[in-house]
């Protein structure tokens, strides 16, 4: 990629000669009021909609209209085993195996379910590690956890905080946290890319000192699934869960995701939360007292499959199936780099990139810091057509995602920009 080409007939020679920008004509793409196409880069916060969805979803009003309860074994995706119908392209997404993944609830409820297994505090071994600016519903999550189990979270809760003058973590210094407090840690839980500043963690090496530690360690990949290829089987992690409806473009508020290790899989004495979707399918209808969990990570599912929540889904993983999550992160890593440059062109000391540089260390969100908390400039693109997102106090996070973004995108935007500014 040229680094010194700034025109917009670049912008468009990129696009051209990318092989997944014909994705583009796969998804809707908002309006402007002027009837042109918005700058769309907000798929960090919700995804937009694959034009495959509509006809599944009708398909499934169409099954429950002309078939009633008929539809959980002649639908044509049958209801019954609905939840099955993931597996395999998620796992790819994701990095496991199919039976280490299940589609079901939504990300806390899943947080939630996997610390009633995952985190079993003792009098000694109680603390738990998270990024300091964690997402708060993570940060409410594991406060409300401790104090369940009789702890309080001024004491074990532990945050990580970047070193004086720096916007982000260094895996060394996480690392020196956990071998400190090495004998008390017994949950290490952070998201794999933080929300606000974009930072991509070393997963596998905070697995690796996890574990070496004596703690489990699990994953929010609310920001990293469908972002980055993760490989949480080959890493080792015990668990992750996600939601769909940023990068996976499920819809608002969509069904979500979890995986469990598969050398926690098939036993009966781990503790969980337990429903009757859980129990083993050869058994579960004749209606048992007693509950036998799945041998696979079908286990923590509680109740049985919202297909209208999850029928989005299945478009959106048809086109991540066909496009190669490898394929997308190495457009990603080129839209976001292009996107950096430009921006470093804008000669203005009213913002700056706080996300990390190291293309490692990122997935596609770069989190633009505005010098004094000014929303003006936020409001200023939004009358423009960019669809970005704001988050207090100071930040413009922008998403060019690979499956629909273009570098044109990506140009339009920091005209934009630089123009406001």
């Amino acid at each position: 990629m040229n680094h010194s080409n700034t025109t917009e007939a670049y912008a468009q020679q990129l696009d051209q000669n990318n092989t997944l920008q014909s994705y583009r004509e796969q998804f809707h793409i908002p309006k402007h009021s002027d009837g042109s196409d918005t700058i769309y880069l907000c798929g960090n916060s919700l995804g937009l909609q694959p034009k495959g969805v509509e006809a599944i979803i009708m398909q499934e009003l169409k099954d429950w209209q002309q078939l009633g309860v008929e539809g959980h074994f002649r639908a044509q995706r049958p209801w019954m085993p609905y939840h099955e119908f993931f597996s395999e392209k998620l796992a790819k997404v994701v990095g496991a195996l199919p039976e280490e993944v299940v589609v079901m609830n939504t990300l806390t409820t899943n947080l939630h379910l996997m610390m009633v297994s995952f985190y079993r505090p003792s009098e000694k071994r109680y603390k738990i590690v998270i990024e300091g600016g964690a997402f708060p519903s993570d940060k409410y999550a594991v406060d409300s956890q401790l104090r369940y189990h009789g702890f309080n979270p001024n004491e074990g809760l532990i945050q990580l905080r970047p070193r004086m003058g720096e916007d982000t973590l260094r895996t060394e210094d996480i690392e020196a946290v956990l071998r400190k407090h090495a004998d008390n840690i017994a949950l290490v839980m952070l998201g794999g890319v933080n929300y606000y500043t974009g930072q991509l963690f070393d997963m596998k090496r905070i697995t690796e000192v996890g574990h070496e530690i004596g703690a489990i360690v699990g994953f929010d990949l609310a920001h990293a699934a469908g972002n980055y290829p993760v490989k949480l089987h080959d890493w080792n992690v015990d668990f992750a869960v996600w939601c769909h409806y940023k990068y996976l473009n499920s819809g608002p508020g969509s069904i979500a995701g979890a995986f469990i290790h598969q050398h926690h899989l098939g036993k009966t004495d781990i503790p969980r939360f337990e429903g009757w979707w859980g129990h083993d399918k050869n058994s579960r209808f004749k209606m048992q007292g007693q509950f036998i969990p799945s041998a696979t990570a079908e286990a923590w599912q509680l109740s049985n499959a919202p297909i209208f929540s999850m029928a989005p889904l299945l478009a959106s993983l048809e086109l991540f199936d066909a496009a190669g999550i490898e394929n997308l992160r190495a457009k990603s890593l080129e839209l976001t780099a292009y996107m950096e440059f430009l921006l470093s062109q804008i000669q203005s000391d009213s913002i700056r990139i706080i996300t990390p540089k190291n293309a490692k260390e990122r997935g596609c969100q770069l989190s633009i810091q505005v010098k004094n908390s000014d929303k003006t400039l936020f409001n200023a693109i939004t009358e423009k057509g960019v669809i970005a997102d704001w988050r207090e106090p100071d930040v413009i996070r922008v998403a060019p995602v690979p499956l629909y973004n273009s570098f044109h995108d990506v140009w339009k935007f920091v005209a934009i920009l630089k123009a406001c500014l």
